[in-house]
């Protein structure tokens, strides 16, 4: 446990009622969505403001405390778990709105912000921050930032990474710089925030984030496309896109996993016994008129692709249920069983064979997966269900099917991680993808950011 000494030093800096010590608060923290893994920390420290970060980084960083930086804990990967005990340092007091510049088209805010509050507020501007992660009614920018996320629109707008053009970062010294500037271009030097995106808390922390922001396009019309089997389903995707059409963002969801959700949530969403996939289409703009002339010209396309049904949704309610029962996926699989959460990504063309390869593994190694996911990007979440699956069969033979998941998406050029990161879970595959000279160098980063290493002692880089 950490000594008295070292609590004082915290309140000092933050004050008593920021430091918890209390047992609940320490569970609380001690896990996020990823699996049903928990490490308790020795202590939860709350700052207020980039100084206090820098203070608290400071006296970690001299005494060889280990920090693991912490928004709202939504993610997949147990980026944020401290699973060498040490401080949990949240963000949740860093929640300001700092600036909003519709004349530069930006925002200035602080890493506890909520994505979705964000873009309620921007709205009210007439401006949106495109990033929609499935969890955006809860998670932060910060923890965004931190994984590079993505969302069902990125088909369309980017990801996160799109949208960062400066940030504010505080280094375990104690430190506190700007990594950019608040322009559209920048070729000046490195590009230090673009290294801080996807860092996952192992370089810095960061405390300030300027944002770039666009009109709001302020009409949204969704299609739901079923289809009786997953190749049509899987090959559409890149059909669409290749027609010329181009949607915010294409959506893929199998069956089983709606199914899940329709078990637990009372939605409506349209269903046949025919059905095996969905896709889920996102038209945008500005007119309503001419969005319904995309969707009418959409439709027989669709058809023609092999869609047995296509729906459009009666009203605002309806298209809303659709969308709650796409984001809600995961953790309705997570309520009905413990589940690992691949995060993979293939160029899109390949998503066809992908899916198709996880089913065939999944047959050989005896799990079942719940495929859904950003088609349009060609990024697909494999939930595996440990089911009535053995701890034996948990432990050993789930990770060889993920190997050879993981190693198909090598092979035609995709990758393990889309957007949930690396963090804990997935460090024992990193080296599918990444050879002896790549670690070299990004362990070498890690030493000239945090050379007593006290950021997120235990994952992908140590």
């Amino acid at each position: 446990m950490l000594e008295r000494i070292h609590l004082d030093a915290f309140a000092h800096i933050v004050g008593q009622a920021n430091v918890i010590e209390n047992l609940n608060d320490l569970e609380e923290v001690s896990r996020d969505y990823t699996e049903d893994l928990s490490f308790l920390p020795e202590l939860l420290v709350l700052p207020g403001n980039s100084m206090e970060v820098s203070e608290v980084l400071k006296y970690c960083n001299e005494n060889k405390v280990s920090v693991y930086t912490r928004g709202a804990g939504t993610g997949l990967s147990g980026a944020c778990l401290p699973v060498k005990g040490g401080v949990v340092l949240s963000t949740k007091r860093l929640d300001q709105i700092i600036h909003i510049d519709t004349e530069n088209f930006q925002v200035t805010v602080e890493p506890g912000v909520i994505n979705q509050v964000l873009k309620n507020k921007l709205k009210e501007f007439g401006f949106t921050y495109p990033p929609d992660p499935a969890s955006m009614g809860s998670s932060t920018i910060g923890g965004n930032i931190a994984h590079g996320a993505g969302g069902p629109k990125a088909v369309k707008y980017g990801t996160t990474r799109d949208y960062v053009l400066n940030l504010e970062v505080c280094l375990p010294n104690g430190d506190c710089i700007w990594t950019g500037a608040n322009t559209l271009k920048n070729s000046t030097g490195l590009s230090l925030t673009h290294l801080m995106i996807g860092s996952e808390g192992l370089l810095g922390v960061v405390t300030k984030a300027v944002l770039k922001i666009v009109p709001d396009t302020g009409e949204e019309l969704l299609m739901l496309a079923a289809f009786d089997n997953a190749d049509d389903a899987a090959k559409t995707v890149n059909e669409i896109l290749k027609a010329g059409f181009l949607p915010a963002g294409i959506e893929l969801m199998e069956k089983s996993g709606i199914d899940i959700v329709l078990s637990q949530k009372q939605l409506n969403f349209p269903q046949t016994e025919k059905d095996q996939y969905y896709l889920l289409i996102a038209l945008e703009g500005n007119d309503v008129e001419s969005l319904m002339q995309e969707a009418e010209r959409m439709y027989p396309f669709l058809e023609d692709q092999g869609a047995i049904n296509v729906y459009l949704p009666n009203n605002a309610d309806m298209a809303q249920d659709w969308w709650t029962a796409r984001r809600s996926i995961g953790e309705s699989v997570k309520i009905q069983s413990i589940y690992k959460e691949e995060d993979t990504v293939v160029p899109r063309s390949y998503l066809p064979q992908l899916l198709k390869h996880v089913k065939s593994v999944g047959e050989k190694y005896g799990f079942r997966s719940v495929c859904y996911g950003h088609a349009g990007d060609g990024n697909l979440h494999i939930n595996i269900l440990k089911d009535t699956l053995t701890d034996e069969q948990w432990s050993t033979d789930v990770p060889k099917g993920i190997t050879e998941i993981f190693e198909f998406c090598k092979e035609v050029g995709g990758t393990i991680s889309g957007e949930h990161g690396v963090g804990y879970v997935q460090k024992d595959y990193l080296g599918i993808v990444m050879t002896q000279k790549h670690m070299e160098i990004m362990n070498g980063i890690k030493r000239v950011f945090d050379p007593n290493g006290i950021l997120n002692p235990g994952k992908w880089l140590d």
